[in-house]
């Protein structure tokens, strides 16, 4: 069964004090392990942190990003090795943020996600647009620009399997605005047909996850949508109780 997926991205938030806090009200969480997933991104500094924190409970965690390079003379970068040696099981790539602020491509995505491939990371592969490319009627064009190159790199197509999609609109990301569910299915949907149109027969099993303002107040109606499997949550899973309210709409939804 096709478990649904709460992660929660940090970004570059928290200090030693405030991770420990909120890691010991997200701890308390009774994940239903059968049909739900939990993931937590946080900066890179406190990967070992969460890692002790997290070793007795079913919460997995992740790099927030993850270099193209397996190792040498890349300053400040950290490979995908590094983070499976953290204990990561995941990793995020090409989020809104990392291609805006630090200018990368749908290139550098695929680099990105063979590296994580290589070490037996589960990537979760951002898509969006702006507002812009929204209005333009854009979308849908935009995301399949951003997805495609991911798609054709793959060398076996059972990987698929492995992908989790983030859909984040880039104008409900930070701005407290957020599509709205019939918005989101409707992307949603056509990611899902892009992969039936790769292979029909692992597309369903791919987890297509909605990232954009989720909030407690907003989540019951996006995880009634179909194809919505889940949620990349920001700055809401910085406050455990907000957090585990939109797990506890998750599981009854989604699952």
């Amino acid at each position: 069964m096709k478990k649904s997926l709460l992660a929660a991205n940090w970004k570059m938030n928290g200090t030693q004090d405030s991770v420990d806090a909120l890691l010991a009200g997200i701890s308390q969480y009774d994940l239903p392990e059968d049909s739900m997933e939990c993931v937590i991104f946080p900066s890179l500094v406190y990967l070992s942190q969460v890692r002790s924190c997290l070793q007795d409970t079913p919460i997995a965690f992740g790099g927030q990003t993850v270099s193209c390079f397996e190792s040498g003379a890349y300053t400040g970068d950290v490979s995908a090795s590094m983070l499976v040696d953290q204990g990561c099981e995941y990793v995020l790539i090409g989020h809104s943020e990392r291609r805006s602020l630090f200018g990368e491509t749908n290139t550098v995505v695929v680099e990105k996600l063979a590296q994580a491939l290589k070490v037996g990371l589960k990537p979760i592969i951002c898509v969006g647009e702006t507002l812009e490319q929204r209005e333009a009627g854009l979308a849908v064009q935009t995301i399949n620009e951003q997805l495609m190159p991911v798609i054709e790199s793959l060398v076996n197509p059972g990987i698929l399997s492995h992908l989790v999609v983030a859909y984040e609109p880039v104008w409900a990301i930070g701005t407290g605005r957020h599509a709205t569910p019939e918005q989101a299915q409707a992307v949603h949907h056509d990611i899902r047909q892009l992969l039936v149109n790769y292979d029909a027969g692992l597309a369903g099993s791919v987890r297509i996850i909605y990232g954009g303002s989720v909030k407690a107040s907003n989540a019951a109606g996006l995880f009634e949508m179909p194809d919505i499997d889940g949620a990349l949550v920001g700055g809401a899973s910085l406050d455990a109780e907000e957090f585990l309210k939109i797990g506890a709409l998750c599981n009854q939804s989604c699952s």
